[in-house]
């Protein structure tokens, strides 16, 4: 009878251990969020990035799912030119002062096969939540080299409206479309083993 609880607890811990839930911390310093939109009637493309995030991130590849939250702060958005930077701050834009934080909650990741290819979720912008849902293009984890730990690398993409979130400056006097394309350049370590 002791060898068949014994049986029965291994397997349980088995089970239980292929069951397990990944989590990682987002590597500020190898995220960053960016983006492009259109500019003076469309003629050309203003790129731009956010130089600080921070997040997490949850992988359960036993049941090809996933989760996922990265907060942008919008204080620190740059486009090479502080003069734009001080106007995409302003009222006009992002209202920094007011909305100093973006926050993307991906509510599922979806899989093919092994590998994620998106993520379903939401964006809080400018104090406006809509639902987003991010395209991977690419997705790799290795051994890191110095923390011997998982470390993940993804490039992600939506498209957006940018009048959705009631920021609708130059539209459409100015600017054709309010469509933004965003991309997320995102490194993820997995958080150490709890003692």
């Amino acid at each position: 009878m002791l060898a068949k609880l014994c049986l029965l607890f291994g397997l349980a811990l088995a089970i239980d251990a292929g069951a397990a839930v990944d989590h990682y911390t987002i590597d500020p310093n190898h995220t960053y969020p960016s983006f492009k939109a259109p500019h003076t009637a469309g003629i050309s493309f203003w790129r731009g990035k956010f130089d600080r995030s921070s997040g997490t991130v949850t992988l359960d590849r036993a049941a090809k799912t996933g989760s996922m939250e990265i907060t942008i702060d919008t204080t620190s958005i740059d486009f090479g030119l502080e003069k734009m930077n001080a106007h995409a701050k302003s009222e006009e834009f992002f209202d920094v002062e007011k909305f100093p934080t973006a926050i993307y909650q991906g509510t599922r990741i979806e899989f093919d096969g092994d590998t994620p290819v998106a993520v379903h979720g939401t964006l809080t912008l400018h104090g406006v939540t809509r639902p987003v849902d991010l395209k991977i293009a690419s997705f790799k984890c290795i051994m890191h080299p110095v923390f011997k730990r998982e470390l993940c690398g993804a490039d992600a993409s939506a498209e957006i409206d940018r009048t959705d979130f009631g920021m609708g400056r130059g539209i459409p006097d100015a600017i054709p479309t309010g469509k933004v394309g965003i991309e997320i350049q995102v490194e993820a370590i997995k958080d150490a083993p709890s003692s």
